[in-house]
């Protein structure tokens, strides 16, 4: 009787700590503010757009905006459909009108002019996510090259 009460009473602490174990690794309230503010420059270069930085550490759990600016020079496209598939997104801010989401996605920011544009999100898993920065459609189907495109990481821990 007792090595039966001895597994029973293991097995139910090891289900309560993985319980807690998925639990703090989002925890919380998934928008509580403020967001940290992180940066993304793009800026238009001779070979194509050049990033201020191609890596982000995130940490699951977080409440994030990413504020990204082009330059203007030419037409990019920033594509982060990775990551946010992984998120739960909150806010799109584009010349300062709040879009405010609820259980909806976007895949990507298409700068055709110089400005910057913002969206908060609460990364919920845990991975390296990749986004890029390139050329538009349009311009991408003219090019004989396909395209210039730029890529970096977001790792969420």
């Amino acid at each position: 009787m007792l090595p039966r009460t001895v597994v029973v009473t293991t097995c139910a602490l090891a289900l309560a700590l993985a319980a807690h174990a998925a639990h703090a690794q989002v925890g919380g309230n998934l928008a509580a503010g403020p967001p940290l503010d992180i940066h993304l420059e793009i800026a238009s270069g001779p070979d194509g757009p050049r990033l201020s930085t191609g890596a982000f550490d995130l940490v699951t759990g977080e409440y994030y905006r990413l504020n990204v600016t082009s330059d203007g020079a030419e037409p990019w496209r920033l594509e982060v459909d990775d990551l946010l598939r992984s998120s739960h997104l909150r806010i799109v801010t584009i010349n300062g009108i709040e879009v405010h989401l609820q259980a909806q996605t976007f895949r990507a920011i298409e700068f055709d002019v110089g400005g910057t544009a913002q969206f908060s999100f609460t990364p919920i898993r845990t991975g390296a996510f990749d986004f890029t920065v390139g050329d538009v459609p349009s311009v991408r189907r003219r090019r004989a090259d396909g395209g210039r495109t730029v890529a970096g990481t977001f790792t969420v821990r």
